[in-house]
Order: structure tokens, then C-alpha cells, then sequence
């Protein structure tokens, strides 16, 4: 129960970055999780585990850790069409 636990908070995660970047990440709802879980080391790795704790995630180093990675992969993106 705690590995769908995680995968729906971090689905929740990653399709909150993606709004809040007004951009919409490849892969739909299996981007959003990998969106998530990646958000979430990075935020960890970058600011430390602090803040609330739900399903294994920090939620506000999680949080922001995808919406630097999104910005990182659209800016790829972007550049990739070019």
C-alpha cells in the first residue's frame, strides 16, 4: 500500500509543477510520477528534507525540486526544436 501511496503522491507532485510552470509535461500521467519522484530527490538533494512528509515525500523541497526539473526539460525541449 505505501508504493501506490507514493505513486499517487507523487502524480500529485509532478501535475502540480506542471501547473504552477503553465507547462504540460510528456508523458501524461506517468510523466507527472516521474516528474515527481526525480522532483522529489532533486528538492531533497538541493534543499534538505524539511517541511511536511507525506508518502515518503517533503512535500515543499519535492515541490519545488519538480518545478526546477520541468523547467529544466522544457527548456531541453525548446532548445531540441530548434
Amino acid at each position: 500500500m505505501g508504493f501506490i501511496w507514493s505513486l499517487i503522491v507523487g502524480g500529485i507532485l509532478g501535475a502540480l509543477a506542471g501547473s504552477f510552470m503553465g507547462k504540460d509535461i510528456p508523458g501524461g500521467i506517468i510523466g507527472n510520477i516521474v516528474a515527481g519522484f526525480v522532483g522529489s530527490w532533486l528538492g531533497t538533494t538541493l534543499f534538505g528534507a524539511w517541511g511536511p512528509e507525506i508518502g515518503g515525500f517533503y512535500i515543499v523541497p519535492a515541490l519545488v525540486g519538480a518545478v526546477i526539473l520541468i523547467f529544466i526539460v522544457s527548456f531541453a525541449m525548446r532548445s531540441m526544436k530548434k
